[in-house]
């Protein structure tokens, strides 16, 4: 076990001279109290390491003592349904409001385990070692860990043990031997090794027309939420982990101010899960690192999320890691970096922010796994850009690295437009990937079992046009007024807004609403379009504008996600039966 001694201390950063040797990364314990760090850099005898606790009272002198090991986190069957800080300590059942420094993990809890390995059997890493059920009713697979394997001596049968007791022992083919538990460590920094990395041809499906139909994200894809103050990135992220289609979520909230993230606490564990009707936290987990925590740890909580996220994927599943928000996990990068006496780049923050950000969103993906099961980690991750500006660093640097930008608007937000999605400053790369997937979407809606070529493509294309038309049409209103345009440019901005409030916007407090699945978004789009395709053909027929924006079916179609549940298909041909008779008339009583 390596010891130094402190020379030097500003905040999270120390210096210290070493008495044995370490490594770089290596995790450290400073002080009576043990408080947890990490060597960040080496020169001669002195090594620099960031602290991830609260180093009051701290001075040269006090010693830092190595462990040996990377900084790691402990995953295992405990995870899921519970809370956590960013170094991934429990914060339920703490004994004071606050994490003390020093504070290490609670006693390991007990799980009913089931072997799948048996003696003389060659475990490779990331094998399945058995499988637990949690008091939940979830069953989740233990691992041995990738770095592990060897031939299996030993194994406990089916019975209840403590996670971190050793259940199986493996032996080398050099001949050592390693004890495997239901738990294991690894370093938060590794990513976690698979079997192959695979192309996406399906979306995430996340239950909000905007972003499922027009930008959609696949799974094991990444996405960023930029916008400014007061434009709903955590209520946005919030509504994603309650709806989307991913199997675990990890959501992260990184530098969060205390009462949000006391809202999230405090709402997370009441919300009904749509799939099962059973808590949405038995199949989540939460870490919660506030503002007021020490910012070291803010950079860390990060690694930490993608750790866990990396594991549940490494179990077969898809998880969806939500994290808010990057741009104060930069800033923590930043603050750091100062401190390490570093030359600042681009607007404060360190010459290395790209390449970290570039670390943070390559883990993601969908894999193959050393099991050879199939499972994804998409990261859904909030930016806070000062003032709005999408053109400072972490946005900018984030949109190389992201395929999906779901960028929120502040108009659209102060006009309580939810989502507060601007569709002309959003786009996704995704779009083609997954278009054919779209097409079994709507080939399933037709009575035929077909779609004329891709109905989906063609929809979003024209949904999209029209909206752009919008924009550079309402610019020439505001000069010439919008009675003096043409009647065909008065549909055309007709035909945008019924494309926001019938589509784009989405309530979030009603029970139809608030989620909106795959086929009801299909059927939804295919109702707009033939309503403006009817409105084209009466405009070309001589039915004045005023008349065609007039019609009682134009309500319906306005108040069709809140006034259609997800499961009444039958509604939609008759509101397209409605809108049929009333073109009819209206044309009819032209002619």
């Amino acid at each position: 076990m390596s010891l130094a001694h402190i020379s030097w201390i500003s905040g999270p950063v120390l210096r210290a001279r070493a008495l044995g040797p370490f490594r770089l990364r290596e995790a450290v314990r400073v002080g009576e109290r043990g408080l947890l760090g990490e060597v960040i850099r080496m020169q001669g005898d002195e090594i620099v390491a960031q602290v991830y606790e609260d180093t009051t009272g701290l001075r040269p002198g006090v010693e830092v003592t190595g462990t040996g090991f990377l900084l790691g986190i402990t995953l295992g069957p405990s995870l899921l349904g519970r809370i956590f800080d960013g170094l991934l300590r429990p914060l339920a059942g703490a004994s004071t409001h606050y994490v003390e420094p020093g504070m290490r993990a609670e006693a390991a809890l007990e799980f009913n385990f089931t072997p799948r390995l048996r003696p003389g059997e060659l475990a490779r890493g990331g094998a399945v070692l058995g499988e637990v059920m949690n008091p939940s009713g979830t069953r989740q697979l233990c691992l041995v860990p990738p770095d592990a394997q060897g031939e299996v001596l030993t194994i406990h049968g089916a019975g209840a043990y403590a996670e971190d007791l050793p259940l199986c022992t493996l032996r080398a083919a050099d001949g050592s031997s390693r004890d495997i538990a239901m738990s294991h460590v690894w370093p938060v920094r590794e990513p976690r090794p698979v079997s192959q990395w695979l192309p996406s041809d399906e979306p995430l499906i996340t239950g909000q027309r905007v972003l499922d139909s027009l930008f959609p994200v696949a799974l094991g894809g990444k996405a960023a939420i930029p916008g400014g103050f007061g434009t709903g990135k955590t209520m946005l992220l919030e509504a994603l982990a309650k709806s989307c289609s991913a199997d675990v979520i990890v959501y992260v909230g990184c530098g969060e101010r205390g009462n949000e993230m006391a809202g999230v606490l405090d709402e997370f564990p009441r919300l009904v899960d749509p799939r099962t009707g059973r808590a949405l936290m038995e199949r989540t987990v939460i870490i919660a690192n506030t503002s007021n925590m020490p910012v070291a740890a803010r950079e860390a909580s990060i690694y930490s999320a993608v750790t866990v996220a990396e594991y549940f994927r490494d179990q077969g599943l898809h998880v969806a890691l939500l994290a808010d928000s990057t741009s104060r996990w930069a800033e923590a990068l930043r603050e750091v970096s100062v401190r390490f006496g570093e030359l600042p780049s681009e607007g404060g923050y360190p010459p290395y922010l790209s390449s970290r950000i570039a670390e943070f969103y390559e883990r993601a993906a969908k894999v193959r796994t050393l099991s050879g099961s199939t499972g994804s980690v998409t990261v859904l991750a909030s930016i806070s850009p000062p003032s709005g500006d999408f053109s400072e660093p972490v946005t900018s640097h984030t949109k190389r690295q992201v395929r999906s930008f779901w960028a929120l608007d502040v108009k659209r937000a102060q006009s309580r437009f939810y989502p507060a999605i601007n569709p002309l400053q959003s786009y996704s790369e995704d779009s083609l990937d997954i278009g054919s997937w779209w097409g079994e979407v709507f080939a399933d809606l037709s009575p035929n079992g077909q779609a004329p070529g891709n109905e989906w493509l063609e929809l979003r294309r024209r949904f999209l046009t029209l909206l752009g038309e919008q924009a550079r049409l309402e610019r020439m209103a505001r000069i010439i007024g919008k009675d003096a345009l043409p009647a065909r440019q008065q549909l055309i901005l007709f035909s945008a807004e019924l494309i926001n409030e019938g589509f784009l916007r989405q309530s979030a407090f009603s029970d139809n609403d608030r989620y909106c699945g795959p086929q009801r978004q299909g059927m939804m789009m295919r109702s707009i379009a033939h309503f403006i395709d009817a409105a084209e053909t009466a405009l070309a027929r001589g039915v004045a504008c005023e008349a065609i924006t007039a019609m009682a079916v134009v309500r319906r179609l306005e108040r069709m996600g809140e006034d259609i549940a997800e499961d009444s298909p039958q509604a939609f041909a008759e509101l397209a039966l409605g809108m049929q008779s009333e073109f009819a008339a209206l044309t009819g009583a032209r002619t």
